[in-house]
Parts: C-alpha cells; sequence; structure tokens
C-alpha cells in the first residue's frame, strides 16, 4: 500500500486524491439572489448533513486563486438560498450551470430551468427538482489556503421541506422514485445501484 503525505503534493493532486476516493458524493444544486437582483445556479458535491436537529446541511464552496465564488458570496450577503437535490431527469441541466458566467448573468436562463417562488424565503428555487430545501444561513467560515481563504464553508438551516408527493410516502423517501445522482471524479457521474440492508448492532 502506498503512503503519501498531502503536504508533499501540489492543490491539484490532493484534489484528485480526495475526489477520487471520497465517492460517492451527494449534488446540491444551489439557487441564490446577488444584490442586484440576479438568479444565480450552481451544482457543488461538497455537500452533506450536518444535524437533524435542527435540520442544518453544509456546503463547501471552493474558491479560485482566493476569490469568493457568486453562490457563496450571495448567501453571505443575503442569508437565504435554496438547495435541490440532483437527480437523473435533471443533471444535464444542472450540468449547465456549471459554466462561468459573469455575476450579472443567470445560470436558470442558460439552463431553462423554471424558477418557483419560495415560500418562507425570498430566493426561489427551481420546478425541475423533485426535492428542495428553503434555507438560511447559520454559519459561514472561510477556511484553507495559505495566501487566502481556500474555501467558504456554508451550514444553512432548512426552514421549508418541497417533495414530489409521488416519491413520499409514511414519512419516508423512495430512492428509486428520487433517482438521486452522484458525483464521481472527472466528468463521472452515478447512479444508485443496488440497495441491500444491513441490520445495525444494538
Amino acid at each position: 500500500m502506498l503512503s503519501i503525505d498531502p503536504a508533499s503534493l501540489s492543490e491539484r493532486e490532493n484534489y484528485k486524491f480526495l475526489i477520487g476516493s471520497i465517492i460517492p458524493r451527494p449534488i446540491a444544486f444551489v439557487t441564490s439572489i446577488s444584490k442586484d437582483g440576479v438568479l444565480n445556479g450552481a451544482p457543488f458535491s461538497y455537500f452533506n448533513i450536518v444535524s437533524s436537529n435542527p435540520p442544518l446541511i453544509s456546503l463547501s464552496i471552493q474558491r479560485s486563486a482566493g476569490r469568493q465564488k457568486d453562490t457563496a458570496r450571495n448567501i453571505i450577503e443575503s442569508k437565504e438560498f435554496v438547495v435541490h437535490i440532483v437527480d437523473d431527469q435533471n443533471v444535464e441541466k444542472i450540468n449547465r450551470t456549471a459554466a462561468n458566467l459573469p455575476p450579472d448573468e443567470s445560470e436558470i436562463d442558460l439552463a431553462n430551468l423554471t424558477p418557483v417562488e419560495s415560500v418562507k424565503i425570498s430566493v426561489p428555487g427551481v420546478k425541475e427538482a423533485k426535492i428542495r430545501m428553503e434555507c438560511t444561513l447559520e454559519h459561514s467560515l472561510e477556511l484553507g489556503g495559505s495566501d487566502a481563504p481556500g474555501c467558504d464553508l456554508i451550514i444553512g438551516k432548512v426552514v421549508q421541506f418541497h417533495i414530489e408527493s409521488n416519491i413520499y410516502e409514511n414519512g419516508r423517501i423512495d430512492p428509486s422514485g428520487l433517482s438521486a445522482v452522484s458525483r464521481l471524479a472527472g466528468n463521472n457521474y452515478a447512479k444508485i445501484g443496488d440497495i441491500f440492508e444491513i441490520e445495525r448492532p444494538k
């Protein structure tokens, strides 16, 4: 077995090691609004659950050469955002939103996604997701980087869930109906494969 000191690797080499090892990763499609009222949308695979009481989720939004991304800046300024689960029916459209656009252009328009009003926050979601979560900003942290922060860690509190009724029954979500996709390395994605059950010890 190889043993590698990450300090001996470049940032790109560490990135490739991490994204090739920590798989599959769920994908959050995040909508946010700029101070000029532009609806921004972008996918992030550094995404997970933090807590269920209260319901908190995390996003790590990587910086490029120390520059904060539009999504992080919008969330920190407005304190609101919407997280959508990426599935096999919307993944191609959402992939288009990963394009680098100026802050005054909307990725939602570029990808032909349909904005839909939120219930408790001012940021719209998009209709094409089977699950979306309205969130308010709980915490933001600047992390990493030797000269400048390498990422913005966002902790959001879910204030409203939206889910397609045909995949939700008896308080449970049907994973096959959701058909969530996950991120691997490079241009690769994965669908949910075989589902198996193992009882947890008491």
